[in-house]
C-alpha cells in the first residue's frame, strides 16, 4: 500500500480546511483523522466551516471544533444557518461562501463531503468544493445514515485506539442534541472506523477513509 507524507509543501505549516454541511459532519465524518493530524503536524494550522447550525446545534458545532482542534491552532470557525435539507436551493448564497473562503486560504488538505452522497447537502456542498478548489489535495468523507450509501473508498488513514475512543467520546458529549437518534451511537461510529481499519490493515485495527478523486504524487 502507498504511503503519503504530508509537510505543507515544506515552505509553511500544513493548513488543513474542514468544511461539513451539518453540525458534527466534520466530527463524525473525519474527526478521528484530525485528532490524528494535530498530533503528527503539530505547526498544522485548521480552518472549519459548517454551514448549516443555528440555536443550540450552533453551540454544539463551535464546541466540537475547539473540543477536536486547539483553538490556538484554529484560524477560523465558520458557522453559517443555511436551511438544514435545502440547499441546493440558496446554492447561489452558499456558492458566495465558498468564493470568500478562496480569497482567504488556500489549504494542503481539504476534507468534505462524498460527491456520492445521498443527501442532497451533502453533494451541494462536495460539488463547490471541487468547484471552488481546483488544484487542491481533496479527500472526501463518509457518514454513516440510513440510506446506505458507502461505497468503497481509496484513501485510508490509520488511527490509534485511543484516537478512535477520544473521537468518539467527544461526538457523544459534545453534541447531545442527536442523543435520540437510532444512529447516533458510539458503536456506529466504532464500526465504520473498524471496518475501513480491517481495509487498510491498520495495525491498530482501525481508520477513517475518503475518496480522492484526483492525487497528483
Amino acid at each position: 500500500m502507498l504511503r503519503l507524507k504530508l509537510d505543507g509543501g515544506g515552505k509553511h505549516p500544513l493548513q488543513i480546511l474542514c468544511l461539513g454541511c451539518h453540525s458534527d459532519d466534520i466530527e463524525i465524518g473525519c474527526g478521528g483523522t484530525v485528532l490524528q493530524l494535530a498530533t503528527e503536524y503539530p505547526e498544522a494550522v485548521f480552518h472549519w466551516v459548517v454551514f448549516s447550525a443555528s440555536g443550540i446545534r450552533a453551540s454544539e458545532a463551535t464546541n466540537g471544533a475547539n473540543q477536536f482542534v486547539d483553538p490556538t491552532r484554529m484560524k477560523r470557525i465558520i458557522v453559517k444557518d443555511f436551511q438544514d435539507g435545502y440547499m441546493p436551493f440558496v446554492g447561489a448564497d452558499i456558492k458566495n461562501v465558498f468564493e470568500e473562503l478562496k480569497r482567504e486560504v488556500s489549504p494542503d488538505i481539504i476534507f468534505t463531503h462524498n460527491r456520492l452522497d445521498s443527501h442532497q447537502d451533502h453533494r451541494l456542498i462536495a460539488e463547490l468544493t471541487w468547484n471552488t478548489f481546483r488544484s487542491h489535495l481533496i479527500l472526501e468523507y463518509e457518514i454513516p445514515k440510513y440510506d446506505g450509501d458507502l461505497g468503497q473508498p481509496s484513501v485510508f488513514k490509520a488511527l490509534s485506539a485511543d484516537i478512535c475512543e477520544r473521537k468518539v467520546a467527544l461526538i457523544v458529549d459534545t453534541f447531545k442534541s442527536q442523543g435520540n437518534k437510532h444512529w447516533f451511537d458510539r458503536s456506529t461510529f466504532l464500526a465504520l472506523m473498524r471496518l475501513r481499519g480491517m481495509e487498510c490493515n491498520a495495525s491498530s485495527g482501525y481508520a477513517e477513509a475518503f475518496y480522492a478523486r484526483k492525487l497528483a504524487l
